[in-house]
């Protein structure tokens, strides 16, 4: 896949290296690389930590048609696709499965959009993502959006022509790209929204102070 200049990796929990830095000031995308290093700050949670449950869930699939080929390891389901297992559902208008020698699966979901959503870990949210194409490697734990790419997090949003997440490594990376262009963006740049966090309620106020009420007598006294 050919590297677009607009391409900046991030890894959380790592020092920013020195090197992309000069290379982000030097090219004039400190302000990007600014953008992107900052949202990963800013979430003091990893946006997936899938439900690991999801994994050991059978997966149910229906479609208006359905191919298999259980010689090449290939099946192909068309028309209103929807793919559930756990928490994790993708809809689309077709989705291709193959299966390699060891068992491990790749699914390609096509639509406009299609899309997935799972429920994080440990956590009463859910991660959504849409996009033209979709590929998720079950062997790399690895989600792929390709074109007109969107992952969203309760209110949070990144926005690119493509967005992959290493669900192994919670490496991240949103590239931009002239197909996301538009009037207000016209250099398809990464588009980023991060909500500020709620601040926690106010403590509840002191417990009452019991007091013995009047005029009852002592169940004890005789």
């Amino acid at each position: 896949m050919k590297t677009p200049t607009d391409k900046v990796k991030l890894a959380k929990r790592d020092l920013v290296p020195l090197s992309l830095w000069e290379r982000a000031r030097r090219e004039g995308k400190l302000s990007l690389f600014l953008c992107l290093w900052t949202a990963l700050l800013l979430a003091a949670t990893p946006w997936a930590h899938a439900e690991k449950a999801d994994r050991n869930k059978p997966i149910n699939l229906e479609a208006d048609t359905a191919t298999v080929d259980d010689a090449k390891k290939i099946s192909i389901y068309e028309g209103n696709v929807i793919l559930t297992q756990g928490t994790l559902q993708i809809r689309a208008n077709k989705l291709v499965v193959t299966e390699d020698a060891e068992g491990f699966q790749l699914g390609t979901a096509y639509g406009n959009l299609a899309s997935f959503r799972q429920k994080r870990e440990g956590y009463d949210e859910y991660i959504e993502g849409y996009a033209l194409r979709i590929e998720y490697d079950q062997k790399k734990d690895l989600v792929q959006l390709f074109s007109q790419a969107r992952m969203k997090r309760g209110l949070d949003e990144a926005h690119g022509n493509y967005i992959s997440y290493d669900g192994k490594t919670e490496f991240f990376q949103v590239i931009g790209g002239k197909e996301t262009a538009t009037a207000n963006n016209p250099r398809g740049r990464v588009r980023t929204v991060i909500q500020p966090k709620q601040k926690s309620a106010a403590p509840a106020t002191g417990a009452a102070t019991l007091k013995p009420a009047e005029n009852i007598a002592n169940p004890r006294e005789e």
